[in-house]
């Protein structure tokens, strides 16, 4: 092949090339126009293997041609490329254009659910006396749910609570009272122990309208030298004044825990009647709202406190008892069912 049938071929191809291009439309087919005109088997690097062909002073003179030829075409492929991507962006911005004429979606406010708002504002009371917030595990073992409680294994108390077993020594912890043990071991020798331990506890109990499987207890536990029943009597009139008004008051009545001795279940004056008697005290004109009692002296001793030293009380209330009488509430299951039309009434409360 001569010089001049190469360079006719080269000029055929270059013009071809330049029609075919000014009718590519999209991106996809620019690439394909690449790959055949500047590609690695496109028809110019087809002409470019022919250059053996030629004289040796022809070649440097073709390839030269050659080389215009792919730079004027790679020029050519590059401009239209930025045409085709911006008429794309251009399309693609009409397509998500915002319509600003539309109103606005109407966000939801937030609230903390009347369990925890009950929570909080028990733990911020006991902050401002001095009690500290702690946390334990939900899954304990039989020994500090029951053996350092004072609860031997063929002790008969032990059947007033049943236990979600895992194994014969793990189990779903039935109250918050196992915290007070483990309180006591890390913080020994020191004094004075005052903590409140909010967390959920579980109970073979069948839900209805009082009771449920799981539930939330707040612990309370204070130890120190020379603590007495009116130390507990005061703290428990200072609570209940600062959830439900100052004209508030609390009784103590004898009851019987295994940790505690002497224990005492604590009532307050009725929040629906103000103790003149009605169906929700059952005329009594009081309710009873937790249980308390002096920390048993075996207990202190097993946590490593000398109980002819130190003495202390303990108190454990439920916080859906506390949010029920707090808020009105009637049936338990309206604080786990997660009904919106329950929960929004608490918004901005």
């Amino acid at each position: 092949m001569d010089f001049t049938a190469l360079k006719a071929q080269l000029d055929t191809l270059r013009d071809h090339a330049v029609t075919k291009l000014a009718s590519v439309s999209d991106t996809k087919s620019l690439n394909e126009w690449r790959v055949a005109y500047l590609g690695k088997k496109s028809e110019v690097s087809g002409l470019a293997k022919q250059m053996g062909g030629l004289a040796p002073e022809e070649r440097p003179k073709f390839g030269q041609l050659l080389n215009d030829v792919r730079q004027a075409l790679e020029a050519e492929w590059e401009e239209k490329r930025n045409i085709l991507e911006r008429a794309e962006q251009n399309a693609r911005l009409s397509a998500e254009t915002i319509d600003i004429t539309l109103p606005g979606r109407e966000t939801q406010p937030g609230a903390y659910h009347p369990i925890s708002r009950v929570i909080r504002e028990i733990e911020d009371v006991f902050l401002g006396m001095g009690f500290m917030i702690a946390d334990g595990p939900e899954v304990e073992t039989d020994l500090y749910n029951f053996e350092m409680l004072n609860l031997p294994k063929d002790h008969p108390a032990r059947d007033m609570q049943d236990t979600f077993y895992i194994t014969d020594e793990l189990l779903m912890r039935t109250h918050t009272s196992p915290m007070q043990v483990r309180t006591m071991q890390r913080m020994h020798p020191q004094v004075p122990v005052k903590v409140l331990v909010p967390g959920r506890v579980y109970r073979r109990d069948e839900d209805d309208a009082t009771h449920s499987h799981a539930f939330t207890q707040i612990e309370g536990l204070v130890v120190d030298k020379n603590i007495r029943m009116s130390d507990l009597k005061g703290i428990l009139e200072q609570f209940a004044k600062a959830l439900f008004g100052e004209n508030q008051r609390v009784r103590l009545r004898p009851s019987f825990f295994p940790f505690t001795e002497p224990s005492a279940e604590v009532d307050l004056v009725c929040v629906h009647c103000g103790g003149d008697g009605c169906r929700v005290c059952k005329e009594t004109g009081w309710i009873e709202i937790l249980g308390s009692g002096m920390v048993h002296p075996r207990v202190l001793d097993m946590a490593g406190y000398d109980s002819s030293i130190y003495s202390g009380f303990a108190f454990g209330m439920g916080a859906e008892r506390i949010a029920m009488l707090k808020y009105g509430i009637t049936d338990i299951r309206q604080l786990y069912q997660n009904d919106l039309r329950f929960l929004r009434q608490f918004t901005g409360a």
